[in-house]
């Protein structure tokens, strides 16, 4: 599978995956300023923005789309970044490829199962017509009820893409993430590896609760942990400029 892709930069490679429903843009602004140190590549993956659909979704299979675009683009090993869904992709590859893996961040995921809690969302992307919807606006109010928080639909919506024809659609597959949804929940599977591993969670968020950390040692044995306050679980959206340093001084 080809990835789509963005590249930045020069210098040793550093790759940055997205988090679920999300795409390569969210993470635009701190791949340009990383980009200052680094060649940096942001990626689409698998059944999100513009890279291929297919029905296969769990973290296996992306962290084999991690190790073929890496050998596509001729990069033997890399810093790896990954976001809450494209942090347990980043885990899976360095427990899958530890070779490949200068040094791991994760932020605000764990190497845990979730219990979940984006049926609303579901239900509210799934019910809207998007031959009907005459514009974002249209698409917007179809799913306020569902989808209160103003930033969430905003997010949601850039996976909007106007048809030639007419219309709407989804850029990222929505059928496939939808049906592979306890995939996504799920763990991670391996035995550990001792690459240099930092793990950044949102201070008002609970991804990463204390009683995580023992579990993430089990996989990640030279892994600190950091906290970036009055923060939530977007924390390249929230507080980006801290995050930025956080990754900074552990990659230096």
């Amino acid at each position: 599978m080809e990835l789509n892709f963005k590249q930045f930069g020069q210098g040793d490679p550093l790759i940055i995956l997205h988090g679920l429903f999300g795409m390569l843009d969210n993470w635009q602004t701190i791949a340009k300023k990383l980009a200052e140190d680094h060649t940096v590549f942001i990626l689409d993956q698998r059944n999100h923005g513009r890279s291929p659909h297919d029905p296969e979704f769990d973290y296996k299979i992306m962290a084999e789309d991690l190790q073929c675009f890496m050998e596509q683009q001729w990069i033997y090993n890399a810093h790896i970044i990954g976001h809450s869904m494209g942090g347990k992709t980043a885990m899976q590859f360095a427990l899958d490829y530890p070779e490949m893996v200068d040094k791991l961040v994760v932020v605000d995921i764990a190497p845990k199962k979730y219990a979940g809690g984006h049926q609303l969302i579901f239900e509210a992307l799934l019910s809207l017509d998007l031959d009907a919807i005459e514009n974002r606006k249209d698409a917007e109010s179809k799913i306020m009820e569902k989808i209160p928080q103003f930033s969430v639909r905003q997010f949601l919506l850039k996976n909007l893409s106007r048809k030639k024809e007419g219309g709407y659609a989804w850029k990222m597959n929505l059928e496939a993430i939808h049906n592979n949804y306890q995939n996504i929940l799920g763990n991670i599977s391996g035995e550990g590896v001792d690459i240099p591993s930092l793990f950044i969670r949102g201070g008002k968020s609970d991804y990463i609760q204390d009683d995580d950390f023992p579990k993430i040692q089990e996989f990640f044995p030279n892994s600190e942990f950091q906290t970036i306050e009055e923060s939530g679980h977007w924390v390249h959206a929230q507080k980006p400029m801290e995050l930025l340093e956080s990754i900074r001084n552990f990659i230096r």
